[in-house]
């Protein structure tokens, strides 16, 4: 009888999981060293790149952006596979408009002299958060104000508890107090000037919690901030789908390898206080063994577990038992410390006579318990910050949600969703009642001409597409951010194999894992992903001493 080929069973065929099979099998193919398996709980590969189309356009319900183009793994394969040229249109083709239009709720439009200032504020308080050089743009010494955050937000909860949420407020503070010796101007209607900066300084953080899935910023750690890297260069999407660069590293797998609707339901391995001989006997010569939901099972010496780090915290709680034995403390107590928010992405259909002249809106909102707020903007809506063609003439809309905004989206029926949307939108294009007020000017424009042409023509919404990352029992969210109590230790704890160490009772590397969550300095990105398929791929690789064919 001829040896046994070592058997490596991939869970999860989304950008990790597609990463090692493509260089498992392009690195020892011709070898055939290896008995290579992809096991998918869904319909479908990609995981939580899921690209689709909507009003005739290329849109993306999970995964968008190459995030940088310098050195990205990710636009490279973009560009070999001619991905980046498209006929049909695409979502951000364009990419976003430099210049947003700004409106407070009830329609005021607000001037440069007012958003611009907080805006540089904000841009340079993430920037001092995350080791960049602060570009001082507006004239203010916003390297002080920085420090002077972290000095008061520190001081008040200590370092090792500080979240970036809570230095973003002491730097707006810390603004506020730089700025007292100017005097208090004149706001316009129910806004005074500090509730716009406040409101614009909001829309900020918005953005920042869809960059990051922290549905609180006062949840994400500031000291991982400096950690987290990104590609140089523009950050651009891909014309035709982020699809396409999943489909490029599953073209060279055989029909069969990659198995749909193999849910794995329970992985029964053997660590080192467990492992037995009676055990042995009942896996044959293969440590691990996978069960699946419709009953079957399968044996294999090494699998690499790619699901999300939501799908691991469900499964290391008491009634999930996803692991058998449990993980080791180490590795529990990680998955339990990082966090893992959600993210979603609704599209709009709109029609009208001049729907082509929607501009890219920020929206600046009364505080939820301001007594001027809109009585009829539902609550979800309140954090979303903007609203804008997905390219210049789209019949399109894009706005994303955060945290609990965007589980509650996932739960209201379209009826819901369009009524709030569009109350939304009136309160926010509506002409406001003019003004005669000097200093109110330097604030507002009032008369809104900018806008003429778009409140003039009902917009109307007919049709939404909703994004359900929340709900999916496949993924359980977004994607993972570095949470106050935990750090980057706890990333790197994450790519740790199973069984820790080798030993002579239990054969190593039998549990591997990947998965942006599993990336110290490229969490929550699909190149992070990427890279961790590639590294537990070179770690099995390295393992049988076979030498590197292809990266």
């Amino acid at each position: 009888m001829g040896t046994k080929k070592p058997r490596i069973v991939i869970i999860g065929a989304g950008m990790a999981g597609l990463t090692a099979a493509n260089k498992l099998y392009t690195a020892t193919g011709f070898k055939d060293l290896f008995e290579l398996c992809v096991v998918e709980g869904g319909s479908r590969i990609g995981g939580r790149i899921n690209t689709s189309e909507f009003g005739g356009d290329r849109i993306e319900m999970g995964a968008t952006w190459i995030h940088g183009i310098g050195g990205s793994p990710i636009y490279q394969i973009a560009r070999e596979s001619h991905a980046l040229e498209s006929e049909q249109p695409w979502e951000c083709m364009d990419s976003c408009p430099d210049e947003p239009t700004t409106i407070a709720e009830g329609g005021f439009q607000l001037t440069p002299s007012i958003v611009e200032p907080v805006a540089t504020l904000f841009k340079n308080l993430m920037d001092y958060a995350q080791g960049k050089s602060i570009q001082d743009r507006a004239g203010s010494d916003y390297s002080n104000l920085s420090a002077k955050a972290l000095k008061i937000s520190a001081s008040n909860g200590g370092q090792r508890k500080l979240s970036v949420g809570s230095f973003l407020r002491q730097g707006l503070n810390s603004y506020w107090v730089s700025k007292k010796d100017q005097g208090e101007l004149q706001g316009y209607g129910n806004w005074s000037r500090r509730m716009l900066e406040e409101g614009v300084f909001a829309i900020h953080e918005n953005i920042q919690r869809t960059y990051t899935s922290a549905g609180d910023l006062l949840s994400l750690d500031y000291s991982a901030e400096s950690e987290y890297r990104m590609f140089p260069g523009e950050e651009i999407t891909i014309a035709k789908g982020y699809l396409s660069i999943i489909e490029s590293l599953a073209s060279v797998l055989p029909p069969g390898l990659v198995q749909l609707g193999r849910k794995v339901t329970r992985i029964e391995w053997q660590p080192e206080e467990h492992g037995s001989s009676d055990k042995e006997k009942v896996h044959g010569a293969r440590p691990v063994k996978l069960h699946f939901c419709d009953g079957s099972n399968m044996l294999a010496d090494h699998v690499i577990v790619t699901v999300s780090l939501g799908v691991l915290k469900a499964g290391i709680g008491e009634d999930s038992g996803l692991f058998s034995p449990p993980l080791p403390s180490f590795k529990s107590e990680a998955i339990s410390r990082l966090g893992f928010g959600l993210v979603n992405k609704l599209f709009l259909q709109v029609e009208g006579d001049d729907f082509n002249k929607f501009p890219f809106l920020q929206m600046v909102f009364h505080r939820p318990d301001s007594e001027f707020r809109h009585k009829k903007i539902p609550w979800w809506m309140r954090r979303t910050a903007t609203l804008w063609p997905i390219y210049s003439n789209s019949s399109v809309l894009l706005t994303w949600f955060a945290g609990k905004e965007a589980l509650e989206l996932e739960s209201l029926q379209d009826e819901q969703i369009i009524d709030g949307v569009s109350t939304t939108i009136s309160s926010f294009l509506s002409q406001p009642h003019k003004q005669d007020n000097s200093n109110s000017r330097e604030l507002c424009n009032g008369n809104m001409n900018s806008m003429k042409n778009c409140h003039e023509s009902e917009v109307k919404v007919t049709k939404i597409l909703k994004s359900k990352w929340g709900t999916d029992p496949l993924f359980l969210g977004s994607y993972s951010y570095v949470a106050v109590g935990s750090s980057g230790d706890d990333l790197d704890t994450m790519a740790e194999p199973l069984p820790k160490h080798d030993n002579a009772v239990s054969p190593s590397l039998q549990i591997l894992f990947a998965g942006e969550a599993t990336h110290r300095t490229h969490y929550s990105t699909t190149h992070g992903a990427y890279l961790s398929g590639l590294r537990e791929a070179n770690r099995l690789l390295h393992h049988y001493h076979c030498v590197e064919v292809k990266v």
